[in-house]
């Protein structure tokens, strides 16, 4: 018995939330399960780690916006450890170290079994790393006393305890609600944070007289005859705007294919395949990649190996995580202050970005049955066929394969460079950010409409259609 049959042996063991009996849920029951998880997981976010020291957790900001993390909380975690192993995997499949066929189901069930006994590594792992590397410590009152190292193990429990619960709720969501868990925590996280970002009336620490929120101390500025600050978070709407824009323009791009029943005469239908036709996959992995580094760079820092950069606050100052942190370079225009140093940054920032989600995309769509020769089977298996060509799996994959390839490689570079776009052009709450909640939200749209359009209220239903 090999070692992939061995780890594949052990997911079997780990429990998991069972599928529904029902074939097909209904709006409300999805609905339901979706709400309770997302109450659940709001909940979570606001219960506090026992034995915590008064740490920074702004140095964490923008982990916990893409992770889906309320750090300091029982959800310090967030979704880190179910992306990480998502990563690693899709990275060692793609470079041929991981022997196994993704186009047959037999391999993508041991795919998804080393995924789930990947995430409970990363969950064991990353909670030792935030507590014994100083990401989250306890009360320095009591360092160098037994007490201390007694605390940390209570920390480190108290992160794993959060990192099963979180993928329970993302199973639960998986198969009895909308979507999935994962995206669903992404837009929580982001959406509150972009309410608070555009219009908290709070004023920051660092500057009382101004406002957190945009619009307020936009208005504010505007008043008081401050163009620049004006013109700094006019901008930033501005082009929170652009992306919500360009990014819906991208979905509703799509081919359609025309397939007809070969039993039934005269009834067809047409089989879309969207631009974008990874969704806002390769961005969320991407993103969790450079959130991840981010961290240990901090991480190393603070134990004493500054091997991937260095930070001054929370700002990166210096090395990979500097050269890889994305310049607001509109503001630096407006305010005068662009340097070279920007322009070579935003320039590593967007190649970097760009290849990521080009060769993510391409791992999701082997690793996820997104490929020709799964959609093909898909439509086979449906009694469907392209009118004028023989009802033949082969055939029907080769036609495919002239959309799939290129709507995967250009849809990935598009997406890659619209997310990088926006970070560069300083939209609030990190680009990155927005066009994960506006994709999640067209993508939970589109198959809403789609599944229980006739399940739901006659005013809901309006709604949807309009």
């Amino acid at each position: 018995m090999g070692v992939l049959d061995v780890i594949t042996r052990i997911s079997e063991l780990i429990p998991e939330v069972r599928r529904p009996t029902q074939k097909h849920l209904s709006f409300k029951e999805k609905l339901k399960w979706t709400g309770l998880i997302l109450v659940a997981f709001f909940a979570l976010g606001l219960v506090p780690l026992y034995g915590l020291g008064g740490n920074a957790f702004e140095q964490f900001e923008f982990l916990s916006i893409i992770l889906g993390a309320s750090f300091g909380s029982i959800l310090s975690l967030g979704i880190g450890p179910i992306v990480t192993s998502s990563i690693v995997l899709q990275l060692l499949a793609g470079s041929g170290l991981l022997p196994l066929d993704l186009t047959t189901h037999e391999g993508r069930e041991k795919f998804q079994g080393l995924q789930k006994v990947g995430t409970y590594f990363f969950i064991l792992f990353e909670a030792a790393i935030y507590v014994f590397m100083g990401g989250l410590t306890p009360n320095p009152a009591l360092a160098g006393s037994p007490a201390y190292l007694e605390m940390q193990f209570i920390l480190a429990f108290q992160l794993v305890l959060g990192g099963i619960v979180v993928v329970f709720m993302d199973e639960v969501v998986d198969k009895w609600g909308f979507g999935s868990g994962v995206s669903l925590f992404i837009l929580a996280g982001v959406s509150q944070s972009l309410v608070i970002r555009l219009f908290s009336p709070l004023h920051p620490v660092t500057n009382p007289s101004a406002y957190v929120g945009a619009v307020p101390e936009l208005l504010r500025s505007l008043a008081s005859g401050d163009s620049t600050t004006a013109g700094l978070e006019f901008m930033a709407i501005f082009f929170t705007l652009v992306v919500f824009a360009m990014c819906v323009f991208g979905q509703a791009m799509k081919i359609e294919i025309p397939l007809s029943f070969g039993r039934v005469r005269g009834y067809s239908i047409r089989w879309p395949l969207n631009f974008l036709y990874t969704s806002n996959i390769p961005v969320i992995l991407v993103s969790a990649l450079m959130a991840n580094l981010q961290l240990w760079a901090r991480l190393m820092q603070n134990w004493g190996y500054p091997l991937l950069g260095t930070f001054v606050g929370n700002t990166p100052a210096s090395g990979l995580v500097a050269l890889l942190n994305p310049p607001n370079i509109a503001g630096a225009v407006l305010r005068g202050s662009l340097t070279p140093r920007d322009l070579l940054s935003a320039a590593v920032y967007l190649v970097v970005f760009l290849f990521g989600c080009l060769v993510f995309s391409v791992f999701w769509v082997q690793t996820s049955g997104m490929d020709a020769k799964s959609q093909a089977k898909q439509i086979m298996a449906s009694g469907l066929q392209i009118p004028g060509f023989r009802r033949d799996p082969r055939i029907l994959e080769r036609i495919l394969s002239r959309y799939i390839g290129p709507l995967t490689v250009m849809g990935g570079i598009s997406i890659g460079v619209l997310a990088a776009t926006a970070d560069l052009l300083g939209a609030l709450e990190r680009g990155t950010g927005i066009l994960l909640a506006v994709m999640i939200v067209y993508k939970l749209y589109e198959d809403i409409a789609r599944q229980h359009m006739m399940d739901m209220h006659p005013m809901m239903r309006r709604f949807m259609e309009g």
